[in-house]
């Protein structure tokens, strides 16, 4: 072995063993210091997330911990805050992910730092879609919540002595999200069981979780099937509702003539509700978005400082809100 190799191999293993040393020492010192931790949302802008992350800082600033909040749009954004965390000496980070899928690059992001990390909203999946259990979860039963919106639907369509056959479904959907086909396929059940014909519901696949995507596939399906008196719609979401609201406004459809239930109970349902003058969107069904960003920040810290793992799937339920009780709600809530 040549004299110019044989440095270079030392050299290696001395810089390999300087960024391990390092590496255990930037560890003791995370651990000396506060607690600080991560909070990443995949759409910052939107109602719900402002209040997810006003939330848990406010949970920091009365337990004593520091939260940093950062957006992840797609795969690359959520692993640069990664990096961002930990160059801060994050010990961990809440994250509501732009695909549930990206769930095992994420954890092996964090796994290399060694970084604590919970999921809210929606859960992590394998390759198989069924959720990573390991990693520790709160968010909503989109099943149940879904049911909520049916029946929701169900009982204003018989207060207002609609015939079912009369009557066409706008199912904005989302089939790449998980989350959302729970939401709209439990708001499908429900409305199979009260009796609203299977081959009236008509689906418009958006591309996003936004009003601008939920517009753009609405008005194509209410073109394409304008003999029918009147509308209903659901979707994963409220903003995506209000897509909805607003393309039936454009064909020209009255607001008496449509009833949209959302998902959510946020600034965008709000607005809604404090028009002048009522619209299409009925109500959504409102989960304290409070209290998710609350209680999953307190929980990480309580891992981190206390050793005290959170629980492994916490869900929550909601509230159906509408232009009547909407402060009273939200007085409830703590929105």
């Amino acid at each position: 072995m040549s004299i110019t190799t044989t440095l270079s191999t030392t050299f290696t293993r001395l810089a390999l063993g300087s960024a391990i040393m390092l590496a255990s020492l930037g560890s003791v010192h995370a651990q000396d210091d506060d607690v600080k931790i991560g909070f990443i949302v995949k759409k910052p802008e939107q109602a719900w997330f402002i209040n997810e992350q006003q939330a848990a800082t406010e949970a920091g600033e009365e337990l004593g911990f520091e939260v940093v909040r950062l957006g992840g749009e797609d795969g690359q954004e959520v692993l640069s805050a990664i990096d961002n965390l930990y160059a801060q000496g994050a010990q961990g980070f809440v994250i509501c992910p732009p695909d549930v899928r990206l769930g095992p690059a994420i954890m092996n992001r964090a796994r290399q730092y060694g970084m604590k990390v919970m999921t809210v909203d929606d859960q992590f999946v394998i390759a198989s879609g069924e959720p990573m259990v390991d990693v520790p979860h709160l968010g909503m039963s989109g099943t149940k919540i879904g049911r909520q919106v049916g029946d929701a639907i169900a009982a204003e369509m018989d207060a207002r002595g609609w015939n079912p056959e009369d009557v066409a479904a706008l199912r904005i959907t989302n089939n790449e999200l998980p989350t959302a086909v729970e939401r709209t396929d439990g708001a499908t059940a429900a409305l199979l069981e009260a009796g609203f014909p299977e081959g009236n519901i008509f689906d418009a696949p958006q591309q996003n979780s936004d009003t601008a995507s939920a517009f753009s596939a609405a008005s194509p399906v209410l073109s394409q099937n304008g003999d029918y008196e009147h509308w209903i719609i659901y979707a994963l979401n409220e903003e995506s509702v209000l897509g909805g609201v607003r393309a039936t406004e454009q064909y020209g459809l009255a607001p008496e003539d449509v009833i949209g239930v959302g998902i959510n109970g946020s600034g965008a349902a709000f607005a809604e509700f404090s028009r002048d003058n009522p619209t299409g969107f009925h109500g959504t069904v409102a989960v304290s978005s409070t209290m998710h960003g609350r209680q999953t920040a307190e929980d990480l810290y309580r891992w981190i400082a206390e050793d005290k793992m959170p629980p492994a799937n916490t869900e929550t339920s909601g509230v159906l809100m509408t232009r009547e009780n909407w402060q009273d709600v939200r007085e409830q809530l703590g929105l």
